[in-house]
């Protein structure tokens, strides 16, 4: 255990680690549907190299048991009161990859989409919430902290310290990282009544209420012992009315237990030395593996083979949120007076979708689409492109230009959230720098940046330079764990 770890239980009357339980929607490798099944998954695998025992508690969703069910200890079952109804509450044990996962059982919620939409996705997690709270004095294992993920968890603190007040539940610390502010879980007071009986009381500004609806995401910020967000430009971001979707008054109230960590990544999963999906191996100092997966790329896609010419690509969600209206605005213009291609793999929006079918008609050979997704080509793009771009409105953490400078793509991103805190601009006087940046989010500065950055692509030194910086920057888990650990001991 680190000194810093041992003097701060020292403070707090204790010798051992906190153990942690981490409960959300979502856990990668079990199920996903975007970042938070990654950081889910990943965290607790950093947290163990410090000494906390930390565990997952997630949905028995159907994708899991189609993979999973052999692997599946059952430990017990009842059942938990929604309101009027009587429900089936199931808990099953996972051990997988050294991290242990329990897995909340009920058909009725769980047996179809992860996220079911409106008012059945209210309903979905309402149960889940009351599910993990009854079955918390219950577990194997004595729970210091619940590290609550997002709108779908975040009603627990306020369950625990009103509900179960005096009782176990209420005893253990609540940790809510917010990973998308964005999403809030928003419903009528009538309909959050019937299912989780809250005092009428606590339907009010001070408490649930927000904009005449009841505010899942924001009882978890009145409630929570700590709060924390995926990025520390994000923390700050979101006390402003322009990112806080309405919530900047309770963030400004809480500050002073509102902080920013960074995501990581899985370093063994995202690494261009052993990626079993490349047609060849690379790391900064060998590059020419990396010129493989190029060709490669270009030849799968349908684009000139030309080593010569760079290749700008994203792996996105083709929406405004990820500033696609600003490529939209600009890509003709680019395509039209520079030599270089555009790669894009995702899916979205149908306006954006039609824009890269018309696209890559008129710029064939240049301009090439992957309308769905696919993780093996996903992570061919990162390896063979030579710059990644991601312009977003608002980017609470990202990934992506974190995988890309793993593998040597540079970063082309607005500043904004955490592609501010991880992407550092290129400075021509001083050759710091692992990518390049637009402050406005304004589709001719983006334009300007990107012509920027093909003014480097041709001098070998600075693009030497550019890679070298990206591909040594750390984004392993293991810092942010570090991070999370403090917090956790801090709220002992």
């Amino acid at each position: 255990m680190k000194k810093e770890f041992k003097e701060m239980l020292k403070e707090r009357g204790r010798t051992e680690m906190p153990n942690v339980l981490l409960v959300s929607a979502e856990c990668a490798p079990l199920s996903k549907t975007g970042g938070l099944a990654d950081v889910v998954g990943t965290l607790p695998k950093a947290l163990k190299k410090l000494g906390i025992d930390a565990r997952v508690i997630t949905p028995y969703h159907r994708c899991i048991k189609n993979k999973y069910a052999d692997q599946v200890e059952h430990m017990f079952h009842f059942y938990s009161r929604l309101g009027w109804r009587n429900a089936y509450v199931g808990l099953e044990k996972l051990e997988l990859d050294g991290v242990t996962i329990y897995l909340i059982d009920n058909e009725q919620y769980f047996g179809d989409k992860i996220y079911r939409g409106g008012n059945a996705e209210g309903e979905q997690y309402s149960f889940f919430c009351r599910a993990v709270l009854d079955v918390l004095p219950n577990l194997d294992f004595q729970v210091d902290v619940c590290h609550c993920n997002d709108w779908h968890t975040a009603i627990m603190p306020m369950l625990a310290h009103t509900q179960y007040r005096g009782w176990m539940q209420d005893k253990v610390k609540y940790l809510l990282t917010i990973h998308n502010i964005k999403f809030q879980g928003q419903y009528g007071f009538e309909f959050v009544q019937d299912l989780l009986e809250i005092d009428r009381s606590y339907y009010i500004s001070d408490y649930l209420e927000q904009d005449g609806c009841a505010n899942y995401m924001k009882a978890g910020c009145v409630f929570a012992d700590r709060i924390n967000t995926v990025s520390p430009s994000y923390a700050w971001e979101i006390k402003t009315p322009e990112y806080s979707e309405g919530l900047e008054g309770i963030l400004n109230a809480r500050s002073a237990q509102l902080t920013g960590i960074i995501n990581g990544i899985d370093t063994k999963v995202f690494n261009p030395y052993r990626d079993p999906v490349l047609p060849a191996r690379y790391d900064r100092g060998h590059l020419k593996g990396k010129a493989v997966c190029k060709a490669a790329l270009q030849e799968q896609m349908g684009l000139q083979v030309r080593p010569d010419v760079p290749i700008f690509a994203m792996v996105t969600r083709m929406t405004a949120q990820k500033g696609f209206d600003l490529v939209a605005c600009v890509l003709d213009d680019l395509m039209s007076r520079e030599d270089m291609q555009f790669m894009l793999l995702g899916s979205g929006e149908e306006r954006f979708e039609n824009f890269m079918r018309g696209a890559e008609s008129r710029y064939r050979g240049r301009v090439c689409s992957y309308i769905g997704y696919n993780e093996d080509l996903a992570h061919l793009v990162y390896a063979g492109s030579d710059f990644f771009l991601m312009p977003s409105r608002f980017e609470p953490c990202g990934l992506s230009q974190m995988i890309a400078m793993r593998y040597g793509s540079i970063p082309i991103v607005r500043e904004t959230g955490g592609l501010r805190d991880t992407v550092t601009p290129y400075n021509r006087f001083t050759g710091e720098g692992n990518g390049f940046s637009f402050a406005n989010f304004d589709a001719w500065e983006m334009r300007d940046t990107i012509r920027n950055a093909l003014g480097c692509y041709h001098n070998e030194e600075i693009m030497h330079g550019l890679i070298n910086h990206a591909m040594q920057t750390n984004f392993s888990f293991d810092l942010s764990a570090e991070e999370y650990a403090r917090h956790y001991i801090w709220m002992l």
